[in-house]
C-alpha cells in the first residue's frame, strides 16, 4: 500500500516537471517567434513591401504551417517555425503601413497590440492559476474553424463589409478560445506533449487575435 502512495505520489511529480518543462519551452518559443515576426515586419515596412495577392498568403502560410507539422518531432521544426512566423510577420507589415497611413492610425495599432496583449496573459492566467480542464472546447473549435473560414471566403469573393466584420468579431473569440484550450491541454497533459506545435498554435491565435481587432478598432474609428 504504501509503495503504490509512494509511485503514485511520483508519477504526480515526474507528470508536473513534464508540464513545466512544455510550458517553459513553448512560451520561450512563443516570445522568440513574436520579436522575429515583429522583425519581419518591421524590414516589410522598410521595404515598402505592398499587400500581397491573397493567394500567395494562404499558399505561403498553410504550405509552412503544414512543413512545421511534418517536422514538428525533430529540430528542422524549429528552422520551420521561424520560417512560418517570419513568413506571418513579413505579411503583416503592408497591413501596419496602411493603419500606419491614416489618422490616429498609430493610435488604433498600439491600442489593438495591448488589447492583444491583455487578453492573452488574461486568458493564459485563468488557464494556469484555476487549471480547469477546457478540453470541451475541441469539438467548437473544430466546428467554428470550418464555419470562419467559409465565412471568410465568402466575405473575400464577395466583397461583404458587414460578414468580414462579422468575421473579424467571431476570429476575437475563436482566438481566445484557443488560447483557453491549448493552454489547458498543456496544462492536463490531455493533448499537446508537443511545444513546438503548441507554440505555433498559440502565435496563430495572437496573430488573429490582433489582425481581428486591429479591423475592428478601425471601423469603430470610421477609419
Amino acid at each position: 500500500m504504501a509503495y503504490q502512495q509512494s509511485s503514485h505520489v511520483t508519477q504526480r511529480q515526474t507528470s508536473a516537471v513534464s508540464t513545466n518543462k512544455v510550458l517553459r519551452n513553448t512560451y520561450m518559443l512563443l516570445a522568440m517567434t513574436l520579436l522575429f515576426s515583429a522583425a519581419t515586419a518591421g524590414v516589410s515596412m522598410a521595404m515598402g513591401i505592398g499587400q500581397m495577392n491573397i493567394l500567395v498568403f494562404f499558399i505561403g502560410a498553410y504550405g509552412l504551417m503544414f512543413l512545421v507539422h511534418k517536422t514538428a518531432n525533430s529540430a528542422a521544426g524549429l528552422l520551420a517555425t521561424f520560417a512560418f512566423t517570419g513568413f506571418m510577420g513579413f505579411t503583416l507589415g503592408p497591413i501596419l503601413s496602411l493603419y500606419l497611413s491614416i489618422p490616429n492610425g498609430a493610435q488604433l495599432v498600439m491600442t489593438a497590440l495591448a488589447m492583444t496583449g491583455a487578453t492573452f496573459l488574461g486568458l493564459s492566467a485563468v488557464a494556469l492559476v484555476t487549471k480547469k480542464d477546457f478540453s470541451f472546447l475541441g469539438n467548437f473549435l473544430f466546428a467554428g474553424a470550418i464555419v470562419l473560414i467559409l465565412a471568410m471566403v465568402v466575405a473575400l469573393i464577395f466583397n461583404i463589409t458587414a460578414l468580414a466584420l462579422a468575421v473579424s468579431a467571431g476570429f476575437v473569440l475563436f482566438s481566445s478560445a484557443v488560447i483557453l484550450y491549448q493552454t489547458s491541454e498543456i496544462v492536463h497533459r490531455a493533448g499537446e506533449t508537443n511545444y513546438i506545435l503548441a507554440a505555433v498554435t498559440l502565435y496563430v491565435s495572437i496573430y488573429n487575435l490582433f489582425i481581428s481587432l486591429l479591423s475592428l478598432l478601425g471601423v469603430m474609428n470610421n477609419d
